[in-house]
């Protein structure tokens, strides 16, 4: 698992990218805060996570199963547990900073491949809603 990538992962990079080149400024990898978003305008108060799908418990709609338990049933407890304590750690976070007055904006790894115009266009509105 120390393989794995934590920051700076392929949809990251591309979702930097694209936001950079619309003119948004932010901080990257935000220590600062709980979770450690990906992406944060501390103006605005807006934070952004790249969520991968294996981790954060998204791959079931991906390959076409219908719902996470059936994702899961597949898995050994070993992962099914790690997978839920993720979601559960995401949901925590996202409350806890919501409750401090910042708007979270959570993105799939799928999503943001997918239609990379369509988040960036989330983020600049919501942005520009907080300005």
């Amino acid at each position: 698992m120390s393989a794995v990538k934590q920051k700076d992962t392929e949809p990251e990079l591309m979702l930097r990218k694209a936001i950079w080149a619309r003119g948004l400024r932010f901080r990257k990898n935000y220590k600062v805060l709980i979770g450690k978003p990906d992406i944060v305008f501390t103006k605005a108060k807006v934070v952004v996570f790249c969520d991968g799908d294996f981790w954060h418990g998204h791959n079931w709609a991906l390959r076409g199963l219908p719902s996470l338990e059936a994702e899961l049933a597949t898995y050994s407890e070993f992962w099914k547990q790690k997978i839920l304590r993720n979601i559960e750690r995401d949901k925590e976070v996202t409350d806890m900073l919501a409750t401090n007055g910042w708007v979270v904006i959570r993105l799939w790894e799928s999503e943001i491949r997918n239609n990379l115009t369509k988040c960036v266009d989330r983020i600049e509105a919501e942005y520009k809603k907080r300005r």
